[in-house]
């Protein structure tokens, strides 16, 4: 790379950013206050650290789980949570509170730095960079060089904004067949020396893209400025090999030329020893399962997928409708494989007061169910965890002021939801949890999530429709900016469901044939049947109570909410969903 480059031309930035996608600003998390009544945003950046409540505990023996390096193909790698603040902004990003650039310290022996970190100043100090070791033993092609100069490609100089003096963001200037993983931060406009960080071999290199907005000097986005978003490999599948080195880009948007930064990329194809084994399965779900509070409210709770088969649900066969056949315990007499289509749905019993039963499901049978599953090659453990409700109840709307019950829109039979628990694999730690919501989701730090007891991180389930979500109040399905959508209503009550009690595992690939998935696991048609109502009927009975810019607004909101949150139809298993065989979107 010339070091003459200039940031007149648009950038591409990678810090070392392990939390995950934050969200942090639509939840209105605020910071604490300290004694004097002054707040944290008034000091110079993040004051508090972040550690799990309880200490880990000790992981049962076998493999590499937890064993604190990981070998990419003659690149060594391990994990660095110690840091030294470098500078810090006080303003712009989410909140408006700034961030905060350190540079990784208390290397291991023989380890070098590959680039620094960054986080908002909206959460305590709780991240980790990667630092590299060569174990080729090949002077001649080695993983790692330092590089031959740097680019200075931004500098906080005439940022008039609140800040802890000045920072100055380096570019190191990769060798030629080598890749720069991070960038280097300074308080000084002295180029750093060359051993600050290393360069890593391009092979052992993957690409980034751009995520969620981080932060930038702006209270808001400004697509000519210059702004920080979270990264990730552009591969997000169970196997794909890119180590999520980049935590965020930033762009100037002003060019068109690009800094190129990489993430880290895994030769050997796997990383499966570096998985946890089915005892250290048992311990992390013993140590992180969530807990699940449901609104006061909710009338219709989970149950196992054995108690639904056993109270009456029916397999029905088009075609043949009048001659629903009873579902077997384990759902041996399911169709098995396949793909999603029509000739087969579930559905409650016939009898009616047997079908308002099983709508309501039992909450003290029920069941979580476990997919454990390697992510970015084995880097991390993805632990997805699946509730099953027979019944989602109908939806509200919030109009202006005005609540509004939408009658049978919403409803459906057979509703699959989940969390998932990421676990870093070089020590067992949570690292942070995505939060499923309808067809979406949210990923949360771990450091700013509730928790229940020990390091179990609370989730409240929203009433009716079961979405995820890491703290209780008020969420609004629809259109931005606007008092219009769809509730999602989540409150603590005594119907509590600890995840962890009547665990089940029922897939981890990885292991062979050690875990027997059961039958129903692989039924890959419809958990419901389609709904017997005319949407567009029922959307016309709620319109006619409403005038002027109540219709206008509603008619807009259910226009823009996806057909899956209306309840149109029969939804799927797990296994049909993207996210069984990705990271989550």
């Amino acid at each position: 790379m010339d070091s003459s480059f200039s940031v007149f031309f648009s950038v591409v930035i990678i810090f070392l950013f392990f939390n995950g996608t934050t969200m942090v600003e639509s939840l209105n998390l605020s910071l604490p206050s300290l004694e004097d009544g002054s707040s944290r945003r008034e000091l110079a950046g993040i004051q508090t650290s972040f550690k799990l409540p309880s200490p880990l505990p000790n992981w049962p023996p076998g493999g590499g789980f937890g064993g604190g390096t990981m070998d990419l193909g003659g690149l060594q790698v391990s994990q660095v949570s110690t840091f030294d603040k470098i500078w810090a902004a006080n303003e712009g990003g989410p909140g408006n509170v700034g961030a905060t650039f350190y540079n990784p310290v208390s290397i291991p022996q023989g380890f070098f730095i590959l680039g620094f970190y960054s986080q908002p100043n909206n959460m305590p100090l709780f991240g980790h960079v990667l630092v590299g070791k060569d174990v080729t033993n090949d002077s001649s092609n080695p993983t790692l060089k330092l590089p031959i100069d740097y680019t200075l490609v931004w500098s906080s100089v005439s940022l008039n904004i609140k800040k802890d003096g000045d920072g100055y963001i380096w570019f190191p200037n990769p060798p030629d067949g080598y890749r720069a993983i991070g960038y280097v931060v300074t308080s000084t406009s002295d180029k750093p020396p060359l051993e600050r960080v290393c360069c890593v071999r391009s092979d052992l290199t993957d690409s980034l893209e751009s995520d969620t907005w981080i932060w930038g000097p702006n209270k808001s986005l400004n697509a000519n400025g210059f702004n920080v978003y979270s990264s990730r490999p552009i591969n997000r599948g169970v196997e794909a090999m890119g180590a999520p080195m980049g935590g965020f880009v930033v762009e100037n948007g002003i060019g068109s030329n690009t800094l190129s930064i990489s993430c880290l990329k895994n030769l050997k194809g796997s990383l499966v020893n570096s998985m946890p084994n089915l005892n250290q399965i048992e311990t992390l779900i013993q140590t992180y399962s969530p807990v699940v509070y449901f609104h006061p409210n909710e009338l219709y709770l989970p149950s196992s997928v054995d108690w639904f088969f056993q109270n009456g649900a029916l397999v029905y066969h088009k075609g043949d409708e009048s001659n629903p056949t009873l579902i077997a315990q384990n759902g041996s007499n399911l169709p098995q494989g396949g793909s999603n289509d029509d000739p087969y749905w579930l559905d409650l019993p016939k009898d009616g007061s047997s079908k308002e039963r099983v709508k309501k499901g039992d909450l003290q049978d029920s069941n979580a169910y476990f997919h454990i599953k390697p992510m970015y090659g084995g880097l991390f453990t993805d632990i997805a965890i699946w509730l099953f409700y027979p019944f989602n109840g109908a939806s509200r709307a919030k109009v202006g002021l005005i609540n509004i019950s939408l009658g049978k829109i919403g409803e459906h039979v057979g509703d699959w939801e989940h969390v998932t628990l990421r676990v870093s694999n070089f020590n067992g730690e949570l690292n942070s949890v995505f939060f499923a919501q309808h067809s979406w989701g949210i990923w949360m730090s771990a450091s700013i999530l509730e928790y229940a007891s020990g390091n179990k991180p609370i989730v409240y389930s929203s009433l009716n429709g079961h979405a995820s979500y890491p703290k209780p109040g008020l969420v609004l399905i629809g259109p931005q900016g606007v008092d219009v959508g769809i509730r999602d209503d989540t409150a603590k009550s005594d119907k509590v469901m600890d995840t962890g009690v009547r665990a089940m595992v029922v897939a981890a690939e990885y292991l062979g044939s050690i875990v027997v998935e059961p039958p129903w696991l692989n039924y890959l048609r419809k958990w419901g049947p389609k709904i017997d109502y005319d949407l567009d009927k029922e959307i016309n009975k709620l319109e006619k109570v409403m005038i002027g810019k109540l219709k206008s607004a509603f008619d807009k909101l259910i226009k823009s909410i996806p057909r899956e949150v209306l309840g149109e139809d029969g939804p799927t298993g797990p296994k049909v969903k993207n996210s069984w065989s990705r990271d989550e979107m």
